[in-house]
This record gives C-alpha cells, sequence and structure tokens, in this order.
C-alpha cells in the first residue's frame, strides 16, 4: 500500500471533497419518487418535503423515458406506472404546484428526453417568476450507459452526444447552478457489475462527455464543476466505501493530467448515492430495512453528497407512503444520531480501507486502459465489450448464490414459508384514460399556428449545428408534447438499435 499524508477537502479528495465535510453540511435527503399522475406525485412530494427531505428525486414512466406521450398507442399499459407521466407543460406545472423552484433543488432521472424535460423545468420557473440564476438540481442526461445497461435510448450516439452537449454548453451560460451530467454508475451495478468495473465504466462515460463538450469548443473548466455522479451502494459495506475514495481519486487525476482542469471544483467528485435495489427482495422484506441501512451507512463514511434510501418493499411495487417516510427516517437516524458526521472521514488511515481503496483503484485502472485501447468508451459500447463484461460479472455472482457460496438471507438459507403479507403502492387503472382526455383537451385549447410555427423552427434547427435547447424551451412554453417534440428528433436523428452480442 503507498503511504499518503492526504487530507478531506485536498487534491486528489479520496478523503472527500470537503475540508469539514458532513460537520459543515449533512449530505441532500433525496428521495425518488413519482408515480401515476402529476396531482398524485405533486402530494407525494410535499408530503416527504414536510417529513424533512432536502431535496426532490424525480422519476417518470417508461413512456416520458422514450419520448412518447400518455395517449399514444406505444404508451397503452405504462402510463404512471414506474414514474409520473409528464407529455406538456402543464403536467409539470402540476408536479410543482405549490412547490417553489427556487427553495427546492431536483433531481430529474432523465436521459434520452433529458434536453425536453429540463427544458420543461425551465418553463415552470418562468411560470413561478424565478430566474434561472437561482434554480438548482441535476438532470441525469447520461445516455451511454443506457445503451450498456438500462435501454432507455431513443437515437444514435452521435445525435445523443450532440443533445447532451447542448445542455451542456447552455446551461454553463444561462442556469449556472444546475448539474447538466450525472454519469451514472448505478445502472451498470444494478445490471451486475463488479464495484471496480462500476468506478471503471461510470468514469469511462465521463470522459467521453468531458472529451465531446472539449471538442465543440468548452474550456473544461466552464463545464466540468457541474458534472455530477450517480452510484450504487450495495450491502459490502468496507468494499463500497473504499470504492468511493478510489473513485474520487481517480477522477481528480483524470481531470488534471488528462484534460487539463485549473479549476479544483472540474477535479471533485461529487455523487448521488442510491442504495442497491438489486439486494432488495420480495422474500422477508422487512429484512430489506437492514439492508438499505448498512448501505445507506457505507455511502455517508464513502462521502455522499446526496442519497436516496430505498424502500422496504421496492422488490415488490412502487413505495407506499408509509414505507418511503420509514426510508427518509433511516437517513435521518444516520445524520442525527449515529455520530458518524463528527468526522470527514471516520475511516481514513485504517489500513484495510486504505488498502481495499488501493487495490479498486488498481482495478478500474485496468478497466480504463482496456477501454481507451479499444478507442473509448463509445467503441467499447459499440462492440460489446461493456455489456459483456457486465454479464460475465453478473453471471458469476448468480452462479455463487446458486451454489450457496453467497448468502442471500431469505432467499438461499434462513428461508420462511410464512406468506407475504404486505400493503403495497396501487396505480388507478383509471388514470391512463384519464390521462388521454386530458392531452385531447390540451391540443384543442393551445394556439395551433404557434405549435407549427415552433415544431417547423425544431425540425430546421435539428438539420444544422445549432443548439437546441432555446427551441426546446420555446416548444414547450407554447405546450408542445414530449411526443411531437420526439417525433421531430426521430424524423431527423433516427433511432438506435443495438447491433452487439453475448
Amino acid at each position: 500500500m503507498t503511504e499518503r499524508r492526504e487530507e478531506p477537502g485536498k487534491f486528489p479528495f479520496a478523503r472527500g471533497i470537503h475540508a469539514t465535510m458532513y460537520r459543515g453540511k449533512l449530505w441532500t435527503m433525496r428521495q425518488y419518487a413519482g408515480f401515476g399522475t402529476a396531482t398524485e406525485t405533486n402530494k407525494r412530494y410535499k408530503y416527504l418535503l414536510s417529513q424533512g427531505q432536502t431535496g426532490l428525486s424525480m422519476a417518470f414512466d417508461l413512456p416520458t423515458q422514450i419520448g412518447y406521450d400518455s395517449d399514444d398507442k406505444m404508451a397503452l399499459g405504462e402510463v404512471g406506472r414506474v414514474g409520473v407521466a409528464i407529455s406538456s407543460l402543464a403536467d409539470m406545472e402540476q408536479v410543482f404546484h405549490g412547490i417553489p423552484l427556487d427553495k427546492v433543488s431536483t433531481s430529474m432521472t432523465i436521459n434520452a428526453t433529458a434536453s425536453i424535460l429540463l427544458a420543461l423545468y425551465l418553463a415552470v420557473a418562468d411560470k413561478q417568476g424565478v430566474p434561472w440564476s437561482k434554480v438548482s438540481g441535476t438532470v441525469q442526461n447520461d445516455i451511454l450507459k443506457e445503451y450498456i445497461a438500462r435501454g432507455t435510448y431513443i437515437f444514435p450516439p452521435a445525435p445523443s452526444l450532440r443533445l447532451i452537449a447542448d445542455i451542456v454548453e447552455f446551461c454553463a451560460k444561462e442556469v449556472p447552478g444546475w448539474n447538466t451530467i450525472s454519469v451514472g454508475g448505478y445502472h451498470m451495478r444494478e445490471a451486475g457489475c463488479t464495484a471496480a468495473q462500476e468506478i471503471a465504466f461510470t468514469l469511462a462515460d465521463g470522459i467521453a462527455y468531458v472529451q465531446t463538450c472539449v471538442e465543440r469548443g468548452l474550456d473544461v473548466d466552464s463545464f466540468a464543476p457541474r458534472i455530477a455522479f450517480f452510484f450504487n451502494c450495495h450491502s459490502n459495506f468496507l468494499e463500497e466505501i473504499a470504492k468511493f475514495r478510489a473513485a474520487r481519486r481517480l477522477w481528480a487525476h483524470i481531470m488534471r493530467d488528462r484534460f487539463g482542469a485549473k479549476n479544483e471544483r472540474s477535479m471533485m467528485l461529487r455523487f448521488h448515492t442510491q442504495t442497491a435495489g438489486s439486494t432488495l427482495t420480495a422474500q422477508q422484506p422487512d429484512n430489506n430495512v437492514v439492508r438499505t441501512t448498512i448501505e445507506a451507512l457505507a455511502a455517508v463514511l464513502g462521502g455522499t453528497q446526496s442519497l436516496h434510501t430505498n424502500a422496504r418493499d421496492e422488490a415488490i411495487a412502487l413505495p407506499t407512503e408509509e414505507s418511503a417516510l420509514l426510508a427518509l427516517r433511516t437517513q435521518q437516524i444516520i445524520a442525527y444520531e449515529s455520530g458518524v458526521t463528527a468526522e470527514p472521514d471516520p475511516l481514513g488511515g485504517s489500513y484495510y480501507i486504505e488498502s481495499l481503496t488501493d487495490q479498486l483503484e488498481q482495478q478500474a485502472r485496468g478497466y480504463l486502459n482496456k477501454i481507451d485501447n479499444v478507442g473509448g468508451m463509445l467503441k467499447a459500447i459499440e462492440g460489446g465489450y461493456v455489456y459483456k463484461e457486465i454479464y460475465r460479472a453478473a453471471y458469476e455472482h448468480q452462479k455463487a448464490v446458486e451454489k450457496k457460496e453467497k448468502i442471500i438471507v431469505g432467499v438461499n438459507e434462513f428461508v420462511s414459508e410464512k406468506k407475504l403479507s404486505l400493503k403495497t403502492q396501487k396505480i388507478d387503472p383509471k388514470s391512463e384514460p384519464r390521462r388521454r382526455r386530458e392531452l385531447a383537451a390540451l391540443r384543442q385549447k393551445r394556439n395551433a399556428t404557434k405549435v407549427e410555427k415552433c415544431v417547423g423552427t425544431l425540425e430546421r434547427a435539428t438539420r444544422s449545428s445549432e443548439n437546441l435547447m432555446p427551441i426546446i424551451i420555446d416548444c414547450v412554453r407554447n405546450y408542445v408534447t414530449v411526443g411531437e417534440i420526439c417525433k421531430v428528433l426521430r424524423a431527423t436523428f433516427g433511432e438506435y438499435r443495438p447491433t452487439h452480442s453475448i
């Protein structure tokens, strides 16, 4: 192990990006939420905020994520199921009714349609009279991991990267407090990758985004401070803590040595953590409370800036109000009762933690070198390298579970024959036809001439190198829908079809 005299708040930030860490400010408690209609989601957001949540995290339904309106035939049966249905500015206005956007930070888990959802959010800020300079939050805007692990892509990589760079360039000038990308390792870990792979593949995606923006002509220090990251936190307590420390150290060196960043904020890996959904079990769901607590504590000891704790029932359904509250209380007990916030990096100097940090950093560097050797992350994705590595890791994990080399309590050991009795969240089946009627009324009410003009302007701009963000904002202000905007983009950019196989 290399001996180091690293300090919290100093390059390369292995011990945390701030000198005082949680003694100065606690992490943002940001519970991921959204379901059904805008009205239902607004009610849940207000409830969580009233219970001490300090930031919103917005979940969208599948049609919204892949660019279809709620009344599209492709949306049938999926409206409001895994998140809130958003088709127009009217929906976004209702989601944030009574929630001032200059008082709350909002994270939006959206990728292929990120530019449209960010435009809707900014249009709501305009409606509330909130200047964009006072708007804060994050848009995930990380399309590369969609090609690898999650699947909610629409367009091929090249136009997708253009849209991402449009957001970065636009926000650097117009929305300075907005995190323009949240580079996500979470879903790759959910798909089965190891801790070292999560570090490497996440940072490799980050490298690709920085390179895209630099090639556009942007100064690295003009946008890099607003790039954030999104990591998973599994149950291997000490390994997860070391993972976060290794990722910070690697990113600091990448930004300084590879991209020539001068601003230390460009070198700081700021990240949101979500506890691992893949570790939750439908069997004995109360066990999930324990799993989530261990994972949340690891994230805090690893120095996260923001945290979502999964609810005990999420292996079965969307969380109920009661289980969401318990998940939030888990964070609050760690913050206010555990005492772990008294020191910036309580485990710094531990021989095992330092050794494990070095080990994970070395392993991640190995993967990064392989990705560079094949021509970068885009080539590694297109050639199937990343997918295959994750597939192999997931396969090895599953074999270990089936052989009982890895014990999952309540699943392959300590099982119970007791039948499950658990109240779950239900989505109103009448909400989907109601949504169709609402959209029909919207299309009748809005100014058809303005809609046609906006759509025509957008179509022409997609065939140029013009930044699309101002045009998309103008579209949504005039109640052009998510699906209508995506229809234009699909016509120009085409749709992505994966070519690799296992």
